[in-house]
């Protein structure tokens, strides 16, 4: 049996068919899983094309987390497609041009505060509105909630703002863990290595993360295959690391632990 049969899951954040949802997403039905796609703004129209890709997932929801009347209306859907969820995927950031490749001195308090509540604090906001849902999960162990990372222990070039903002994610997701593990929800961060998106093709000097990357992993990186990404976020959302919460578990081919 696939290890997500009967798994309920919702993820956001799949734009196009090289984004780390999309291949998650793709995954999970290739484990049994039924899922529900979500969009926003202007992007919900390519969501909902992407999602043809999928096969049958339904109608994709549109999400804006900086909008509470459609994050209500998100609940109220799932609830009536599925009654419950065993599974949620926040892949979910942005920040405005002025927060990456200017340093530090430059973006407006505006611009990082749009970036915290679309990157960071919108993680809280799901989480919190979704918990009913995720308490009603019958898989092994409870529910699970991934929120995709990137390594925030060192501060990296031209990253800037968006990697304190991946900071913040990493220790609001322990203190979430901690609130909601009664419920028998766990939350974890997914660090993944760097793969040529359409959201890393917005950090400025990317190309720096992709010529040296490979050459500090012990195991290599390949920046145009997430596929071990999508393998470890299945793992995640199975039952087989249900006594795993609170972490960071790290596919990136050991390059976060390299000097």
């Amino acid at each position: 049996m696939a290890i997500l049969t009967n798994h309920r899951i919702l993820i956001t954040g799949v734009l196009t068919d090289d984004s780390l949802a999309f291949g998650i997403a793709r995954r999970a039905l290739e484990e049994g899983a039924t899922i529900a796609l979500t969009g926003a703004g202007r992007g919900t129209s390519l969501t909902r094309r992407t999602a043809r890709k999928l096969g049958d997932v339904g109608e994709v929801i549109e999400l804006d987390v900086t909008d509470p009347g459609q994050i209500a209306a998100a609940v109220n859907e799932v609830q009536n497609r599925f009654g419950r969820l065993d599974g949620l995927v926040h892949a979910i950031g942005y920040a405005p041009q002025s927060c990456l490749g200017n340093g530090m001195f430059v973006a407006p308090f505006e611009d990082v505060a749009t970036a915290m509540q679309i990157s960071t604090y919108s993680l809280s906001a799901l989480v919190g509105a979704f918990r009913p849902l995720l308490q009603k999960s019958v898989a092994l162990g409870g529910a699970s909630v991934i929120a995709l990372d990137f390594d925030a222990t060192r501060a990296y070039p031209l990253y800037d703002w968006m990697g304190v903002m991946k900071a913040g994610l990493e220790s609001l997701g322990r203190y979430l863990a901690r609130e909601v593990g009664p419920d028998k929800i766990r939350v974890n961060m997914l660090a993944a290595g760097p793969i040529r998106t359409v959201a890393a093709k917005s950090i400025p000097g990317f190309q720096v993360f992709e010529d040296t990357w490979a050459e500090r992993a012990p195991l290599g990186w390949d920046v145009d295959d997430s596929g071990a990404i999508a393998d470890a976020a299945v793992a995640m959302l199975s039952p087989l690391l249900r006594g795993t919460t609170a972490s960071v578990i790290h596919v990136d081919g050991g390059a976060h632990s390299m000097g």
